[in-house]
């Protein structure tokens, strides 16, 4: 059989599961006008992914839900451990677990682009940055706690919601002050020295007036163990505190004020990757020299015994300190008959600082200025007083909902800007550099790097405006058949300036300028004031509709058949220090789905849910590699542009089933299948400092999308005296394949392995019938050894680097209830 002949029968057979998927179900319909509705057996599940309240088993999305319960059972405290658990959701770790950025069916945030997964607080976006260091544009340290539950929405989500996202959109629905005197406190402790505190109080002040505090604080060592002895001790540490207060105010019983203020701080080592392969042999003019020497370094790894969890740092003040803070409020009148006003607003400012050397290579000199010290290819930072992210965010949401029997709709408009605040995104990263001073220039660079060296200093301030107007409804033809539109149309626009200033260092502690990245206007400020590097005002535009069209078929009030087409958008941006390519365009997405939703309570009492799609990418935002030209004191850029056309297609189920009392049984499955089909080489002006783009693979696969997820959960309850109170033991199990980090031709090592994770759990609640709850937890329970990114390194530098995922972590929490 051809290679071409593989790849049809492969092709064949997947689209055989899809239709053998449907037609199952469509056999098991008719099963369903038995079963009792799941209604009556008060098994329903609530989910806001049309902007109201609605069952999950009556939504035609494909959505993953969590409570906290189960948050808190599988031990989710970060982005990445969400990504673990819920098919079709990956993440990037480029830049470390606290900047973690959603990817959702192959849909991949990269560089300065926007989320292609938007994140909603209380129905508000996360606070979107333009940092190229990644500073998070979702889930922040802490956000995990207190939640109603979170709800994984994927595919387009182009109309409703505030932010365009061509990925999918995942919400965190905070619980709201309620009525009741109550709270609790939690605390854990285990293995790397775990110290995490939670709690919570809810104040019912009068009968109009309810308020909810929160708090979670978390510590715990890194599990990369730093060789060097420079610098901290670890990596990959813990060290947050999350503060949540929310406020209900019942202007009249039909009018409803609700704020949620949020605040967190991190104060972390950061990240560190390490490197696992290089070339003695490499064949670039800077490879030849860094391959070598990476081989050296490994030498000496290996020598040393070094483990998976070793690293080297090079960087004396390496660490990561983060801080975000946001006020929402909305407004909801149930004005008479069948109309909802609301109104959401809200504030918030993130910062960032990032300083250290990601790509964990560690290099002794063995002459020149430099002998005997460690140097690195890149080392990235920020000035005093200066920030790698500093962005403020205002949203403004008006939306009207109505119900007319038939006809459920809503229509609004929605306001967002982010601008910069005090310095913006100012950064340095220098590559091969000793520096004693870096904002003094007391740097030195030596044979056989001296052609390789230098200092980049950035000064980046970009503003995004977007306005959408929207209007949605879904009509009922009859009891069991309706038709769903939407339309939404949105105005993006950013704005911004900046510059690069490049500087070599030919003799120590003398810079000689070599060129700037966008020589237009005028200087940095704060840098050198007579050397023309700012880009002068930039301004990207776009104006684009999207749509969802589908038809929903409920032959049972427990099953659900759905199909429909939407069409998503991303909108363009900017990257003002790329001389030459400084803007990119938005990108659009086509996306048919069909799906198929099943609830059943007899015998046995579950669920079953379906889901197949594809998905056409256009004018894809790709992340190319630049090589500058020789002389041109420019090295290399990683420009954000339109070059590509990728297609998606895919099948996910969720299915659970209650086998007997207090054995409940859970499955997850995604099946993605992801090609770039189109690349066009970006077109470089004569006056470009860049010479040449690195080969991109057409034909392979989009990075970060697993082709095979499989979750499978059990949970058990002990039958044990009532009075005792309730023991259950839980385990998560959790398969993913392998999956590519780049789609560059030139690197043979840029797969992520296949990884096996399991999770346990032991709780026992009501212990004695008092309001105390112990549970016994342990993640990655066989001490499996995974890769969680790979930084793509090995075409220009001779070696790459990756990221070692969790190991073994255990421990135990206490919670104290009180309240009614």
């Amino acid at each position: 059989m051809t290679i071409l002949q593989k790849k049809s029968h492969r092709v064949f057979n997947a689209n055989r599961m899809l239709l053998l998927s449907g037609g199952a179900y469509l056999l098991m319909v008719p099963v369903v006008g038995y079963a009792q509705s799941t209604q009556e057996a008060g098994n329903d599940i609530i989910v806001t992914a049309r902007r109201s309240a609605e069952r999950l088993q009556d939504v035609p999305i494909s959505i993953s839900v969590l409570s906290q319960e189960e948050i808190n059972r599988k031990n989710i405290t970060t982005a990445s451990d969400l990504a673990i658990y819920t098919p079709s959701l990956s993440v990037n770790t480029r830049f470390g677990p606290d900047k973690s950025a959603f990817v959702i069916r192959g849909f991949n945030q990269i560089g300065k682009t926007a989320p292609t997964v938007a994140v909603y607080l209380a129905d508000v976006p996360a606070i979107r940055s333009n940092s190229g260091t990644g500073a998070s544009n979702g889930t922040g340290p802490g956000a995990f706690f207190d939640l109603q539950n979170l709800q994984v929405l994927k595919g387009p989500q182009g109309t409703l919601f505030g932010r365009n996202s061509t990925g999918g959109a995942i919400l965190l629905v905070p619980n709201k002050p309620s009525d009741r005197l109550e709270g609790y406190v939690e605390g854990s402790v285990g293995n790397y020295d775990l110290r995490r505190i939670q709690a919570v109080l809810n104040l019912p002040l009068a009968d109009t007036l309810k308020v909810r505090l929160g708090i979670d604080h978390q510590v715990r060592d890194g599990y990369l163990r730093n060789r060097s002895g420079i610098g901290p001790a670890d990596f990959n540490n813990v060290n947050y505190v999350a503060v949540r207060g929310s406020i209900v105010f019942d202007v009249t019983p039909d009018l409803e004020n609700y704020t949620v203020a949020s605040y967190n701080k991190s104060d972390v080592h950061g990240f560190l990757f390490a490197p696992f392969v290089c070339n003695p042999n490499a064949v670039g003019s800077r490879a030849r020299v860094t391959g070598p020497l990476t081989c050296t370094q490994l030498a000496n790894k290996a020598a040393r015994g070094d483990g998976f969890y070793d690293v080297e740092n090079s960087i004396p003040q390496a660490g990561n300190k983060s801080s975000q803070w946001q006020v929402i409020n909305t407004t909801t009148w149930n004005a008479p008959d069948t109309l909802t006003v609301k109104n959401i607003l809200s504030y918030g400012e993130l910062r960032d600082r990032y300083i250290g050397s990601p790509l964990g290579d560690f290099w002794i000199m063995p002459s020149g200025p430099q002998a005997g010290r460690a140097i690195t290819t890149a080392t990235i930072g920020v000035p005093p007083g200066g920030y790698s992210a500093a962005q403020s965010a205002f949203t403004e949401e008006f939306q009207l909902q109505g119900n007319t029997g038939n006809l459920k709709w809503q229509a609004g408009v929605y306001y967002e800007l982010t601008k910069p605040i005090e310095t913006g995104d100012r950064t340095y990263s220098g590559a091969f550099l000793t520096c004693t001073n870096i904002m003094e220039f007391r740097c030195a660079t030596s044979a056989p790097l001296t052609a390789f060296g230098g200092l980049g200093l950035v000064d980046v301030k970009i503003k995004n405006r977007s306005i959408g107007l929207y209007a949605q409804g879904t009509y009922s033809l009859t009891e069991q058949l309706a038709i769903t539109a939407g339309l939404r149309y949105s105005m993006d626009k950013a704005t911004g300036n900046g510059g690069r200033l490049q500087l070599t260092f030919p003799s120590p502690n003398t810079p000689t300028v070599s060129a700037c990245a966008t020589p237009k206007r005028k200087a940095i400020p704060g840098l050198i004031s007579t050397v023309p590097c700012d880009s002068g005002t930039l301004v990207q535009e776009s104006k684009k509709p999207t749509w969802v069209v589908d038809v929903e078929y409920k032959p049972t009030p427990d099953a659900l058949l759905y199909a429909k087409y939407s069409r998503g958008y991303r909108a363009g941006g900017l990257d003002p220090v790329i001389f030459g390519a400084e803007s990119w365009r938005p990108e659009t997405v086509d996306n048919f789905e069909v799906g198929s939703k099943l609830s059943f309570d007899g015998t046995f009492n579950g669920y079953l849910n379906v889901a197949g799609f594809y998905s056409k990418i256009s004018d894809q935002q790709l992340q190319i590699s630049l090589i500058g030209k020789s002389g041109s004191g420019i090295g290399s850029a990683a420009p954000i542009v339109n070059v590509g056309k990728s297609r998606i297609w895919g099948l996910e189920a969720d299915a659970g089933i209650e086998v007997f009392e207090g054995l409940k049984l859970d499955a997850g499955y995604a099946y993605l299948n992801t090609k770039l089909e189109e690349y066009t080489p970006p077109f470089l002006a004569p006056d470009s400092p860049y010479g040449s783009a690195t080969p991109v693979a057409v034909g392979g696969r989009l990075p970060l999308a697993p082709e095979h997820r499989v979750t499978l959960s059990a949970t058990y309850a002990l039958p044990i005296d009532e009075r005792l109170g309730e023991l259950s033991i839980s385990a998560n199990y959790v398969y993913t394949s392998s999956q590519e980090t780049s789609d560059r031709i030139s690197n043979p090592y840029s797969t992520i392995g296949a990884s096996n994770l399991l999770n346990a759990n032991i709780d026992w609640r009501d212990i004695a019938g008092k309001p105390l709850d112990i549970a016994l937890f342990v993640t990655n329970l066989t001490k499996s050894k995974y890769v969680s990114n790979i930084q793509n390194n090995w075409g220009p530098a001779g070696y790459e680097v990756r990221l070692a995922g969790m190991p073994r972590m255990y421990g135990v929490r206490v919670k104290v209830r009180f309240g009614s």
